[in-house]
Protein backbone atom coordinates (compact mmCIF):
# COMPACT_ATOMS: atom_id res chain seq x y z
CA UNK A 1 0.00 0.00 0.00
CA UNK A 2 2.72 2.52 0.89
CA UNK A 3 4.98 1.60 -2.34
CA UNK A 4 1.81 2.53 -4.26
CA UNK A 5 1.08 5.65 -2.38
CA UNK A 6 4.53 6.53 -3.41
CA UNK A 7 4.58 5.57 -7.15
CA UNK A 8 1.18 7.62 -7.00
CA UNK A 9 3.35 10.83 -5.09
CA UNK A 10 6.04 10.47 -7.57
CA UNK A 11 3.43 10.20 -10.76
CA UNK A 12 2.09 13.38 -9.96
CA UNK A 13 4.88 15.23 -9.41
CA UNK A 14 6.01 14.31 -12.61
CA UNK A 15 2.88 15.20 -14.21
CA UNK A 16 3.17 18.35 -12.15
CA UNK A 17 6.56 18.92 -14.11
CA UNK A 18 5.76 18.16 -17.33
CA UNK A 19 2.73 20.20 -17.40
CA UNK A 20 2.73 23.22 -15.26
CA UNK A 21 -0.73 24.22 -15.50
CA UNK A 22 -1.60 21.59 -13.02
CA UNK A 23 -0.24 23.33 -10.28
CA UNK A 24 -1.17 26.55 -8.45
CA UNK A 25 0.24 30.21 -9.65
CA UNK A 26 1.90 30.07 -6.50
CA UNK A 27 3.53 26.95 -7.15
CA UNK A 28 4.36 27.72 -10.45
CA UNK A 29 5.67 30.32 -9.29
CA UNK A 30 7.53 28.84 -6.71
CA UNK A 31 8.84 26.59 -9.42
CA UNK A 32 10.19 28.96 -11.91
CA UNK A 33 12.44 30.93 -9.21
CA UNK A 34 13.94 27.67 -8.05
CA UNK A 35 14.77 27.21 -12.07
CA UNK A 36 16.22 30.50 -11.79
CA UNK A 37 18.36 30.33 -9.01
CA UNK A 38 19.37 26.59 -10.34
CA UNK A 39 20.30 28.30 -13.73
CA UNK A 40 22.45 31.05 -12.25
CA UNK A 41 24.42 28.60 -9.95
CA UNK A 42 25.83 27.40 -12.31
CA UNK A 43 28.03 30.17 -13.33
CA UNK A 44 31.18 28.95 -11.39
CA UNK A 45 30.96 25.68 -12.84
CA UNK A 46 30.95 26.80 -16.23
CA UNK A 47 33.18 29.43 -15.83
CA UNK A 48 35.98 26.68 -14.19
CA UNK A 49 35.24 25.58 -17.89
CA UNK A 50 37.13 28.49 -19.57
CA UNK A 51 40.37 28.75 -20.55
CA UNK A 52 40.75 32.43 -21.75
CA UNK A 53 41.44 35.31 -20.70
CA UNK A 54 39.56 37.35 -17.74
CA UNK A 55 38.52 39.80 -20.52
CA UNK A 56 37.61 37.32 -22.78
CA UNK A 57 35.09 35.50 -20.41
CA UNK A 58 33.64 39.23 -19.41
CA UNK A 59 32.99 40.14 -23.04
CA UNK A 60 32.08 36.74 -24.04
CA UNK A 61 29.52 35.97 -21.49
CA UNK A 62 28.20 39.48 -21.88
CA UNK A 63 27.77 39.14 -25.96
CA UNK A 64 25.76 36.11 -25.19
CA UNK A 65 23.83 37.41 -22.01
CA UNK A 66 22.87 40.33 -24.54
CA UNK A 67 21.45 38.07 -27.39
CA UNK A 68 19.21 36.68 -25.00
CA UNK A 69 18.46 39.62 -22.83
CA UNK A 70 17.39 41.06 -26.03
CA UNK A 71 14.65 38.74 -27.56
CA UNK A 72 13.47 38.81 -23.53
CA UNK A 73 13.28 42.58 -24.00
CA UNK A 74 11.08 41.66 -27.33
CA UNK A 75 8.69 38.99 -25.78
CA UNK A 76 7.90 41.26 -22.75
CA UNK A 77 7.88 44.63 -24.33
CA UNK A 78 5.91 43.09 -27.40
CA UNK A 79 8.09 43.91 -29.86
CA UNK A 80 8.27 47.92 -28.20
CA UNK A 81 12.08 47.15 -27.70
CA UNK A 82 13.37 50.49 -28.32
CA UNK A 83 10.31 52.12 -26.49
CA UNK A 84 11.37 49.66 -23.83
CA UNK A 85 15.53 51.50 -23.59
CA UNK A 86 13.70 54.73 -23.63
CA UNK A 87 11.51 54.48 -20.72
CA UNK A 88 14.18 53.23 -17.90
CA UNK A 89 15.25 57.13 -17.40
CA UNK A 90 17.92 58.19 -15.29
CA UNK A 91 17.41 55.56 -12.48
CA UNK A 92 17.01 52.24 -14.96
CA UNK A 93 21.15 53.91 -16.40
CA UNK A 94 21.87 53.58 -12.70
CA UNK A 95 20.66 49.99 -12.43
CA UNK A 96 22.42 48.82 -15.40
CA UNK A 97 25.81 50.84 -14.42
CA UNK A 98 25.65 48.89 -11.15
CA UNK A 99 25.03 45.69 -12.42
CA UNK A 100 27.41 46.01 -15.16
CA UNK A 101 29.93 46.51 -12.47
CA UNK A 102 28.79 43.75 -10.38
CA UNK A 103 28.36 41.37 -13.70
CA UNK A 104 32.37 42.19 -14.48
CA UNK A 105 33.21 41.60 -10.47
CA UNK A 106 31.83 38.30 -10.58
CA UNK A 107 33.74 36.92 -13.38
CA UNK A 108 36.34 38.70 -11.94
CA UNK A 109 36.08 37.44 -8.57
CA UNK A 110 35.88 33.90 -10.03
CA UNK A 111 39.65 34.21 -11.16
CA UNK A 112 40.63 34.95 -8.27
CA UNK A 113 39.30 32.72 -5.51
CA UNK A 114 36.89 29.77 -5.05
CA UNK A 115 33.11 29.83 -5.88
CA UNK A 116 31.89 29.58 -2.45
CA UNK A 117 33.83 32.34 -1.45
CA UNK A 118 32.08 34.42 -3.99
CA UNK A 119 28.63 33.61 -3.46
CA UNK A 120 28.62 34.25 0.43
CA UNK A 121 30.25 37.22 -0.50
CA UNK A 122 27.24 38.08 -2.90
CA UNK A 123 24.58 36.57 0.10
CA UNK A 124 24.85 39.59 2.12
CA UNK A 125 23.84 42.18 -0.51
CA UNK A 126 20.34 42.05 0.58
CA UNK A 127 21.24 42.99 4.33
CA UNK A 128 23.92 45.75 2.53
CA UNK A 129 20.89 47.21 0.47
CA UNK A 130 18.61 47.59 4.24
CA UNK A 131 21.83 49.81 5.67
CA UNK A 132 22.05 51.89 2.33
CA UNK A 133 18.69 52.76 2.67
CA UNK A 134 18.95 53.79 6.02
CA UNK A 135 21.77 55.57 5.40
CA UNK A 136 21.04 57.29 2.33
CA UNK A 137 16.70 57.50 1.90
CA UNK A 138 16.69 57.10 5.65
CA UNK A 139 14.57 54.15 5.77
CA UNK A 140 13.29 52.97 9.08
CA UNK A 141 15.57 49.90 10.12
CA UNK A 142 14.02 47.10 12.24
CA UNK A 143 15.97 45.66 14.85
CA UNK A 144 15.65 42.39 12.82
CA UNK A 145 17.76 44.16 10.00
CA UNK A 146 20.74 45.34 12.84
CA UNK A 147 20.98 42.06 14.07
CA UNK A 148 21.16 40.25 10.61
CA UNK A 149 23.67 42.85 9.71
CA UNK A 150 25.46 42.33 12.96
CA UNK A 151 25.87 38.27 11.90
CA UNK A 152 26.49 39.06 8.14
CA UNK A 153 29.46 41.33 8.70
CA UNK A 154 30.61 38.79 11.36
CA UNK A 155 30.18 35.69 8.64
CA UNK A 156 32.06 38.08 6.03
CA UNK A 157 34.81 38.80 8.95
CA UNK A 158 35.43 35.06 8.93
CA UNK A 159 35.63 34.02 5.61
CA UNK A 160 37.90 36.65 4.91
CA UNK A 161 40.23 35.71 8.08
CA UNK A 162 43.41 37.25 8.78
CA UNK A 163 45.26 39.03 5.86
CA UNK A 164 48.06 36.63 5.79
CA UNK A 165 45.54 34.05 4.24
CA UNK A 166 43.57 36.54 1.95
CA UNK A 167 43.37 36.84 -1.72
CA UNK A 168 43.12 40.95 -1.53
CA UNK A 169 42.47 40.76 -5.27
CA UNK A 170 39.58 38.39 -4.93
CA UNK A 171 37.97 40.07 -1.64
CA UNK A 172 38.00 43.49 -2.69
CA UNK A 173 36.07 42.42 -6.20
CA UNK A 174 33.71 40.33 -4.05
CA UNK A 175 32.93 43.20 -2.01
CA UNK A 176 32.05 45.80 -5.05
CA UNK A 177 30.12 43.30 -6.50
CA UNK A 178 27.89 43.03 -3.14
CA UNK A 179 28.14 46.92 -3.25
CA UNK A 180 27.01 47.50 -6.73
CA UNK A 181 24.23 44.74 -6.37
CA UNK A 182 22.82 46.36 -2.93
CA UNK A 183 22.82 50.11 -4.82
CA UNK A 184 20.88 48.22 -7.81
CA UNK A 185 18.26 46.80 -4.93
CA UNK A 186 17.65 49.92 -3.27
CA UNK A 187 17.56 51.62 -6.52
CA UNK A 188 14.76 49.30 -7.66
CA UNK A 189 13.07 49.30 -4.50
CA UNK A 190 12.19 52.57 -4.20
CA UNK A 191 11.66 53.20 -8.35
CA UNK A 192 9.25 50.56 -9.08
CA UNK A 193 8.53 52.06 -12.58
CA UNK A 194 12.40 51.23 -13.81
CA UNK A 195 11.86 48.15 -15.93
CA UNK A 196 14.40 45.98 -14.81
CA UNK A 197 14.87 43.68 -17.71
CA UNK A 198 15.91 46.38 -20.29
CA UNK A 199 18.36 47.71 -17.28
CA UNK A 200 19.71 44.47 -17.24
CA UNK A 201 20.12 44.18 -21.06
CA UNK A 202 21.59 48.11 -21.22
CA UNK A 203 24.37 46.70 -18.12
CA UNK A 204 25.73 43.69 -20.45
CA UNK A 205 26.13 46.38 -23.41
CA UNK A 206 28.35 48.55 -21.26
CA UNK A 207 30.34 45.27 -19.88
CA UNK A 208 30.74 44.48 -23.53
CA UNK A 209 31.92 47.65 -24.81
CA UNK A 210 34.77 47.75 -21.15
CA UNK A 211 35.98 44.54 -21.92
CA UNK A 212 35.71 43.61 -25.50
CA UNK A 213 38.84 46.24 -26.38
CA UNK A 214 40.92 43.76 -23.99
CA UNK A 215 39.24 40.44 -24.94
CA UNK A 216 41.28 38.24 -27.30
CA UNK A 217 38.73 36.58 -29.33
CA UNK A 218 41.67 34.61 -31.51
CA UNK A 219 42.04 32.79 -28.26
CA UNK A 220 38.50 31.21 -27.94
CA UNK A 221 38.38 27.48 -28.59
CA UNK A 222 35.22 25.29 -29.68
CA UNK A 223 35.54 24.18 -26.13
CA UNK A 224 35.26 27.76 -24.26
CA UNK A 225 32.73 28.73 -27.16
CA UNK A 226 30.57 26.19 -25.89
CA UNK A 227 30.76 27.38 -22.12
CA UNK A 228 30.90 31.26 -23.09
CA UNK A 229 27.35 30.20 -24.82
CA UNK A 230 25.94 28.62 -21.55
CA UNK A 231 27.58 30.99 -19.36
CA UNK A 232 25.66 33.74 -21.12
CA UNK A 233 22.79 32.63 -22.81
CA UNK A 234 21.55 30.47 -20.38
CA UNK A 235 22.97 30.71 -17.06
CA UNK A 236 21.98 34.77 -16.88
CA UNK A 237 19.37 35.30 -19.91
CA UNK A 238 17.27 32.12 -19.08
CA UNK A 239 17.97 32.16 -15.23
CA UNK A 240 16.51 35.68 -15.71
CA UNK A 241 13.61 34.81 -17.76
CA UNK A 242 12.26 32.07 -15.07
CA UNK A 243 13.01 34.82 -12.39
CA UNK A 244 10.51 37.89 -14.39
CA UNK A 245 8.00 34.54 -14.77
CA UNK A 246 8.12 33.52 -11.20
CA UNK A 247 8.68 36.73 -9.23
CA UNK A 248 4.76 38.07 -10.13
CA UNK A 249 3.29 35.36 -9.02
CA UNK A 250 5.26 34.92 -5.48
CA UNK A 251 5.75 37.79 -2.53
CA UNK A 252 9.23 39.18 -2.42
CA UNK A 253 10.07 37.21 0.61
CA UNK A 254 9.60 33.89 -1.11
CA UNK A 255 11.73 34.81 -3.78
CA UNK A 256 14.86 36.26 -1.95
CA UNK A 257 14.58 32.82 0.48
CA UNK A 258 14.72 30.76 -2.55
CA UNK A 259 17.38 32.65 -4.63
CA UNK A 260 19.18 31.53 -1.52
CA UNK A 261 19.33 28.14 -3.99
CA UNK A 262 21.95 29.72 -6.09
CA UNK A 263 24.32 29.95 -2.85
CA UNK A 264 24.40 26.50 -1.74
CA UNK A 265 23.90 24.75 -4.85
CA UNK A 266 27.20 27.10 -6.66
CA UNK A 267 29.73 25.47 -4.50
CA UNK A 268 28.45 21.79 -4.48
CA UNK A 269 27.99 21.67 -8.41
CA UNK A 270 32.17 22.54 -8.63
CA UNK A 271 32.74 20.52 -5.96
CA UNK A 272 31.41 17.39 -7.48
CA UNK A 273 32.92 18.49 -11.18
CA UNK A 274 36.07 19.73 -9.94
CA UNK A 275 36.70 18.94 -6.28
CA UNK A 276 37.14 22.20 -5.54
CA UNK A 277 36.70 22.26 -1.64
CA UNK A 278 36.32 25.83 0.35
CA UNK A 279 38.23 26.32 3.03
CA UNK A 280 36.50 25.95 6.45
CA UNK A 281 36.70 29.54 7.49
CA UNK A 282 34.73 30.06 4.11
CA UNK A 283 32.46 27.15 5.12
CA UNK A 284 31.97 28.38 8.76
CA UNK A 285 31.32 32.48 7.81
CA UNK A 286 29.12 31.73 4.47
CA UNK A 287 26.82 29.42 6.82
CA UNK A 288 26.69 32.76 9.05
CA UNK A 289 25.78 34.75 6.35
CA UNK A 290 22.89 32.17 4.88
CA UNK A 291 21.68 32.66 8.37
CA UNK A 292 22.14 36.77 8.68
CA UNK A 293 20.17 36.64 5.27
CA UNK A 294 17.04 34.24 6.28
CA UNK A 295 16.82 36.16 9.10
CA UNK A 296 16.46 39.42 7.67
CA UNK A 297 13.87 37.97 4.73
CA UNK A 298 11.93 35.65 7.06
CA UNK A 299 10.69 39.36 8.73
CA UNK A 300 9.35 40.25 5.35
CA UNK A 301 6.81 36.81 4.83
CA UNK A 302 4.10 38.54 6.56
CA UNK A 303 4.36 42.15 3.76
CA UNK A 304 3.65 39.62 0.73
CA UNK A 305 4.41 42.03 -1.58
CA UNK A 306 4.18 40.90 -4.84
CA UNK A 307 7.05 41.71 -7.99
CA UNK A 308 5.83 42.11 -11.56
CA UNK A 309 8.00 41.00 -14.46
CA UNK A 310 9.37 44.35 -15.02
CA UNK A 311 9.61 45.68 -11.19
CA UNK A 312 11.77 42.62 -10.19
CA UNK A 313 14.65 43.29 -8.31
CA UNK A 314 18.29 42.58 -10.29
CA UNK A 315 19.10 39.14 -10.89
CA UNK A 316 22.43 38.21 -9.14
CA UNK A 317 25.30 39.26 -11.39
Amino acid sequence: MEDGRGRGWVAHLCSSLVNPRRLSSRRRGQLAVALAAIAWSTAGLFQRELDVSTATQLAGRASFALVALLGLVWLTERGNVVGAFCSIGIAGVGVAACTAIASGSFIVALNHTSVAHVLFTQAISPVLAAVLGWVVLRETVTGRTWAAMVVAVAGVAIMFGTPGDADMIGDGVSLLMSFAFAVAIVITRHRRDVSMIPAVCLSQVMVVCVAAPFAAPSTITRHDLVFLVLIGFFQMGIGLALFAVGARLINAAEVALITLLEVVLGPLWVWIAFSETPDTATLVGGLVVLVAVIVQVSGEVRMPVRLSATEAAPPPP
